[in-house]
């Protein structure tokens, strides 16, 4: 493939959809949601930052999705109305969890060891 960055989006996009199907199935564990949204986090930051190693987007993914679940322990007015749309709800969250960390660094893990020994050989 000539852009391989495709590879990524296509990820992505798969990524997203299996997300969205997570929530909806009852007998999947919420936490394969939180495992999901780090997975999508790592690819998106990877798509913009294609030319960094993938130990600093893993760093930087895990950052974002650390922040976003301290962030849920703030409990303003103005971010809870924000977190009651179907935007805030999916990007916010709804409360602070230590397990959605845990997800979080699982998901992260698991991207960065997939790209590792996958995406890098498929277009290098």
């Amino acid at each position: 493939m000539k852009n391989p960055r495709i590879h990524y989006i296509i990820s992505l996009i798969i990524v997203v959809f299996l997300g969205i199907i997570s929530r909806k199935i009852n007998f999947i564990p919420l936490c394969f949601g939180d495992f999901l949204y780090a997975v999508m986090i790592y690819i998106l930051i990877r798509i913009f930052l294609f030319k960094h190693r993938p130990f600093q987007v893993a760093i930087i993914s895990l950052l974002i999705c650390y922040s976003i679940e301290i962030l849920q322990l703030y409990q303003a007015d103005w971010i809870i109305t924000l977190r009651e749309t179907l935007f805030g709800r999916y990007v916010l969250g709804q409360g602070f969890l230590w397990t959605d960390l845990v997800a979080y660094t699982f998901g992260v893990a698991f991207s960065f060891i997939i790209e590792k020994n996958y995406f890098k050989k498929s277009h290098l």
